[in-house]
This record gives C-alpha cells, structure tokens and sequence, in this order.
C-alpha cells in the first residue's frame, strides 16, 4: 500500500535536509550539534544516525539558515495546499528571508506598517523614539489569495453591492491578501537567539490589524532543554513543531539509557504531552484549524 501523503512527504523533507548537506554528521558531530554541548553532540549523532545522515561538511552558519528556509517552505508547500479538503482556498506560501519586513507589510493585517515606515523614515524624532519595534519578519509564511463575488456567489448569492463593503476575504474591496500564517524556522536554539521568535511573535501581535495569523518555531534542535526554552509558556508562539520529533524521542532514549540519566527524556516527554512541542507532520494539518 502507498505511504499517506504526509508520511512520504515527512520522509521526502529528510532525504532533502540531508542532501542538502544541512544534515550531515562532519567526523563525529552532527551538523545540528552544539559542540560545547557534550549531551547536544550525543543527542543530535545518535538522531543524525537514525535518519541516516550522510558525512559530509558542515554548512556555515548564514548558509545553514537559509537552506533550512527553503527545505522547509517546500515542504510545507507541497502539502499543505494539497489539503483543499480541509482548508479550501487560493494558498500561497513563500519563503522571505530578510525581506520578511518589507512584504508582511503587503498583508491585510498589516498594510498600515508601511505608512508608519514611511513616516519613521522622515522623522529622526519618531525614529528614536520607537526604532523598529513595529517590524513584522517572518521567515516564511502562507497567505490566502482573495474571492472575487463572482466565486462567492457561486451557486448561491452571499454578497452584493452595499453590504460586506469592509470584509477582508472579499476581492472587491480592494483590500490586501490575508496572511494565515507566520513561521520561524531556526535550524538549531542557541540561548542567544531562542527570544527572536517570541519578539518577532509579539511583534506580529501587537501590530496587527484584525484577524491573528498562526504564529509557529520549526527547528531541528536536539537537546531538550533549549527546545524547552522556546517551546514552554503560552500567550506568543502557537506551538513548536521539531523536524523530526518521533526520531529525536529514540535517540533521546538512547542517549538516556547509555548515560543513565533521564532528566532530558523527562523534559522532553513534558513539552510532548504539554502539546507544547509537535512533529512537523502535525503541521500541515494545524494550519487548516
């Protein structure tokens, strides 16, 4: 019998995170390892062997980043707009890197930011004062394309001239497309950059114009403790979705087991059952909620 889709499309994802040479184990360290981090190079060799990581050189840092961005709204493309079933609608998803500030303000909850850029730009005053805590950034997003009446009314008449002259889905009002969606990829945690996700999430909170996107972290961290540092607490991130969660819980096991410890499999147990924490298969079908 043929695979589902998200489980050959979940398999597909890490055959092209590895040969992409994102994940590779260089000498004895994975590529995802923390090389001050004795319990981060076991967790993350014992997974890299799991999903049969080739050896290979490591990726530099920016080059890692921007790979991991592309797997990842790949993946998500392919499987997420082949869910018209469940969630029906023009998608589109794009990856936007370090244009994310410029084109979140292309969305219909967030037009606004690009007069208050423009306005900031001219004043020095205004600059000083409120810098660029309005920035929106997302890494990758999915958005919904608008209806045009003609659609809407298709079958049955849901709309016409002088009513639902403010409704965002509606084509006619000449208004943006809605963003659905705002996802940070972060191919690793590093306890210096494990807040830019919350910051970037408050960010898309508190500018907001109307209806909340989803707010999501990617990553392939494998050491539980700094996924915790991310992924625990409620009110900004929707939830944290590892790359592959199912492998990291074996390869937890194993660490726990060859180190007779089990405090990183406790932790990690916790942000499952705490719904805090997610596989990436997951993500596809959250985002039709």
């Amino acid at each position: 019998m043929s695979p589902s889709l998200l489980a050959f499309e979940r398999n597909l994802f890490h055959t092209r995170l590895c040969e992409s040479g994102l994940l590779v184990v260089d000498g004895e360290v994975a590529s995802n390892a923390d090389l001050s981090s004795r319990s981060s190079r076991e967790i993350a060799l014992h997974l890299a062997r799991i999903l049969d990581a080739p050896r290979g050189k490591k990726l530099r840092g920016q080059t890692s980043g921007a790979v991991f961005e592309r797997e990842l709204a790949d993946y998500i493309a392919r499987t997420f707009r082949e869910l018209q079933q469940l969630r029906p609608g023009d998608w589109h998803v794009a990856n936007l890197g370090n244009r994310g500030h410029r084109i979140a303000e292309g969305f219909a909850q967030y037009e606004h930011l690009a007069h208050l850029a423009a306005m900031v730009e001219k004043d020095s005053e205004l600059r000083m004062a409120i810098g660029n805590d309005y920035v929106v950034s997302p890494d990758i997003v999915v958005w919904r394309g608008l209806v045009s009446d003609d659609d809407m009314n298709e079958g049955k008449t849901i709309v016409e001239d002088g009513i639902a002259g403010a409704a965002d889905l509606r084509a006619s009002n000449g208004g943006k497309p809605i963003l659905h969606a705002s996802i940070s990829a972060k191919w690793t945690i590093r306890s210096d950059r494990a807040q830019n996700s919350r910051t970037e999430a408050l960010n898309l909170i508190r500018n907001r114009k109307g209806r909340l996107p989803h707010i999501v972290v990617v990553t392939g961290e494998p050491l539980p403790s700094r996924l915790a540092s991310l992924a625990l607490g409620t009110g900004d991130i929707d939830c944290v979705y590892h790359v592959a969660l199912y492998e990291l819980q074996q390869a937890v096991e194993q660490y726990s087991q060859e180190r007779g410890v089990d405090d990183s499999l406790d932790a990690l147990e916790a942000l499952i059952m705490g719904r805090r924490l997610k596989d990436i298969s997951d993500l596809p079908l959250d985002l039709c909620v």
